[in-house]
């Protein structure tokens, strides 16, 4: 059972149903009925010409089906679909299936998402029928507890066949690669803090896709090595160009190994934090504005120069600062031989942090997830969901430049000699 999380939002006990809602449910009514109408009347007259020995047309209307009652975010919508009789023999009957009316739906598909985002953006199970009601009314059959534990049935599964699924004929030109730490309620105590191992991948088209999740043991090389294998094993086969990631993840070392073409590119907001907790509170300030004078500087030159300058200033005193900065030097300035255009995707991690923001959010609300496999579920889900907010890349047409091998120097292409 999955553990309360207190009152998360106040849901009103007595939700009333105003004039303006009666009139958009009748309106809806109305154009469902037309538009099933519609769509029978295209049915039939398409085999007008199918005649019996009397001349008697072969498919007809015959009457209407059982009336049920569709459930959307406005309430209950009653409809009786039209029945079609084929008196064809069975072999060359084609029985009417309404597209936009399947058979046995009951819920809208808006109302199958709501369900999902409720549990997902932290409602405890145990406060669905409150929510619910609030929502769509006191009559909501169906919509309960017990069916947020299906679901999540149902979202294991669909997590294990995505998992499996090809990845023939795709090519990533850019990758981000992140380890997310989640607790786990219902692990024994050495278990209970469980890593996420998240993939982010640049299709050539620009679009960013989730391209793996899988649940790994912290962020050792040997969790990553079989990611990465997996993906190779299903079809990944082209080195992706550039990844990105933080300097400590044991996804480098297993990188190298699978894809051993693709470059490497230092996270900055992650160094940046690692730089300054190795300096006193005093110079914090300071030393975070002479870190973003390196990676927003305009060419390599003056990032450089700033490198330099942030060395020189720290390390006779702060010299476990200046190690950890300049130990990832090349791998943290290595965005300037691709487009400018590209440069704010590539220097962070944020893709990937960005979304799983709204992961913790709920992990928070609940508590952690109640085990590894249910947490590994959630993540997928919520970041399936948030995929389809994702922009695609700044100057997607200079991804075909960058396949191609065209060399760019502080961001500008570098024309053939």
């Amino acid at each position: 059972m999955e553990e309360r999380s207190g009152k998360l939002v106040a849901f009103p006990q007595d939700p009333s149903r105003d004039v303006l809602t009666e009139v958009l449910r009748e309106g809806a009514r109305q154009m469902l009925a037309t538009a099933i109408e519609v769509e029978v009347q295209s049915f039939l007259a398409a085999r007008d010409h199918l005649l019996d020995e009397a001349g008697h047309r072969l498919v007809v209307r015959n009457g209407h089906l059982p009336a049920r009652t569709i459930q959307t975010p406005l309430g209950e919508i009653p409809i009786q679909q039209p029945r079609c009789r084929d008196r064809r023999s069975p072999a060359e009957r084609e029985p009417f299936h309404s597209s936009i009316l399947p058979p046995y739906l009951r819920k809208t598909k808006s109302l199958e998402e709501l369900l999902p985002w409720l549990y997902l953006k932290g409602v405890s199970t145990g406060e669905f029928s409150e929510a619910l009601t609030a929502l769509l009314g006191p009559e909501a059959p169906g919509l309960s507890a017990a069916t947020i534990t299906r679901l999540k049935g149902v979202w294991q599964e669909e997590l294990a066949s995505w998992q499996r699924r090809t990845l023939a004929g795709k090519r990533y030109v850019y990758v981000w690669a992140d380890g997310i730490y989640f607790n786990v309620r219902l692990e024994e105590p050495g278990n209970a803090r469980q890593c996420i191992l998240v993939l982010m991948g640049a299709t050539t088209e620009g679009k960013k896709e989730l391209l793996a999740v899988a649940d790994g043991y912290r962020e050792s090389e040997q969790s990553w090595f079989e990611l990465l294998l997996d993906l190779r094993s299903r079809g990944l086969t082209i080195d992706p160009e550039l990844a990105t990631g933080d300097g400590a993840l044991g996804f480098w070392k297993a990188l190298a190994k699978v894809f051993p073409k693709t470059r490497h590119q230092r996270c900055w907001v992650h160094k940046t934090a690692n730089v300054l907790n190795k300096l006193p509170k005093s110079v914090q300030a300071k030393a975070k504005s002479m870190l973003q004078e390196i990676w927003m500087a305009p060419t390599r030159a003056d990032a450089e120069k700033a490198f330099g300058q942030f060395v020189e200033t720290f390390r006779a005193k702060y010299a476990a600062a200046v190690s950890c900065l300049a130990d990832d030097r090349l791998e943290l300035l290595a965005f300037y031989a691709f487009p400018a255009e590209h440069w704010i995707h590539l220097r962070t991690t944020n893709p990937i942090e960005s979304t799983f923001a709204t992961v913790r959010l709920r992990t928070n609300k609940t508590k952690g997830s109640g085990s590894r496999i249910a947490c590994l579920t959630m993540v997928y889900k919520l970041a399936v969901s948030a995929q389809k907010r994702w922009r695609a890349l700044n100057g997607a047409t200079l991804l075909a430049d960058v396949v191609q091998g065209v060399m760019f120097e502080d961001g500008v292409r570098k024309e053939a000699a």
